[in-house]
């Protein structure tokens, strides 16, 4: 057996790329070469697994121990009032009584302070729980559903017996649920959706997936499959690049259906 089993080393991801990868936070156009490149190299993957790893662990501390720590205010503010009443009968000690209170209330400030600091630190950390993306829940949250590509290959695609969509296995389901923050779903509430279709060389990857409503009554799943259909169609006469095609559906499928369509609003026969 002749050829390398794994990419160079010099092919492979830094770890500032795998973690703005993680992030979403990636450009458009190095987007697609990162998913594809993760799609094919193992060290890579599971570089970037530790990352996410590492970063999970670092907010599940912070958040476990940030409501313990968190000093009450009614200690320091019950102590300032009871001698706040004790000097104001001693007029001898006012000027102590003066720096007292400025201490205090400095003292409060700065609990003040911190408090809202922590508060803001947790409140960042549940930023994606529960999921509400943009456009409602037309669009998947980039940071959770990136997209994610098994294949650039325009031929494999074009002649694939299998053009739909594939059915998702019910454990990942959940887990893309339980990723958005979504429990105990309503029956028929979402679909699990792939955000590249399998159609266009979509991987079967939870960076691939989200749970798209079926309450929203414009930009729901029977447009955007309307949408993969157009494009596949696009892709294999030669008309669209397989690449192009992978990071429009990927960075906001509305705007793309919007592109290809060139209409602010899904057509009749797609709704």
């Amino acid at each position: 057996m002749g050829g390398d089993l794994m990419p160079s080393r010099q092919s492979h991801l830094t770890d500032e790329e795998l973690l703005l990868a993680a992030d979403g936070e990636l450009p458009p156009s190095r987007t697609v070469e990162a998913a594809a490149h993760l799609a094919e190299c193992w060290p890579c993957r599971a570089r970037k697994q530790e990352i996410e790893e590492a970063i999970v662990d670092f907010v599940r501390l912070h958040r476990g121990r940030l409501d313990p720590l968190r000093p009450s205010a009614a200690g320091p503010r019950a102590l300032l009032k009871a001698q706040l009443a004790e000097m104001s009968s001693q007029t001898q000690q006012k000027q102590w009584l003066l720096a007292a209170t400025w201490r205090y209330a400095a003292a409060l400030l700065l609990l003040a302070v911190a408090i809202a600091g922590g508060y803001h630190y947790w409140n960042a950390g549940r930023s994606a729980l529960p999921w509400r993306a943009s456009r409602q829940t037309a669009l998947p949250q980039p940071s959770l559903t990136p997209g994610a590509v098994a294949t650039v290959d325009r031929e494999q695609v074009c002649r694939s017996a299998w053009p739909k969509n594939r059915g998702v296995p019910l454990p990942l389901q959940r887990k893309v649920f339980e990723e958005y923050g979504i429990e105990s779903p309503e029956p028929r509430a979402y679909e699990v959706d792939y955000l590249i279709t399998p159609a266009l060389g979509g991987a079967d990857d939870i960076r691939n997936l989200w749970p798209q409503s079926y309450s929203d009554n414009t930009w729901n799943a029977r447009v955007k499959d309307t949408l993969e259909d157009h494009l596949r169609d696009l892709v294999c006469s030669g008309q669209l690049d397989l690449a192009t095609a992978q990071r429009d559906i990927s960075s906001d499928w509305i705007a793309a259906y919007q592109k290809y369509f060139h209409t602010k609003k899904p057509l009749e026969t797609a709704r």
